[in-house]
């Protein structure tokens, strides 16, 4: 098990979301280290079940299982390249994809993220 306390965050590869979430996470959950799982539109795989789910699940995995991941992030934003749909479309898939991953069973945390045109975090419910 590794040192330190340690959340999991399925972000976009987008960088501008990187920064924003990572800080986010660390002070609102007090968590030392962040576990960055990207795909471009994570929301969109995760909640079409798509290429790739399986990828993101062993990671995950990994994360939880060896570091202690207490919290899985997942992360929908503003300008999506790789999920070029409405924020009503994404939030739609976010709540799909929070599904996805709480179907993995692993007693954790899971909470949903929208990082806004002005990258600002704002959770999920």
């Amino acid at each position: 098990m590794a040192h330190g306390t340690f959340g999991t965050a399925i972000n976009c590869m987008d960088g501008r979301t990187q920064l924003p979430v990572n800080e986010y996470l660390r002070n609102r959950f007090k968590l030392e280290f962040i576990d960055t799982i990207t795909e471009p539109g994570p929301v969109k795989i995760l909640a079409e079940n798509l290429a790739g789910v399986a990828s993101i699940e062993q990671r995950v995995k990994i994360s939880v299982e060896a570091h202690g991941s207490k919290l899985i992030s997942v992360v929908a934003h503003h300008d999506c390249a790789g999920n070029p749909v409405p924020k009503e479309i994404q939030l739609k898939q976010l709540e799909a994809a929070l599904k996805t991953i709480r179907a993995w069973n692993y007693t954790v945390q899971c909470i949903g993220l929208w990082v806004d045109e002005k990258w600002q975090v704002v959770p999920v419910e």
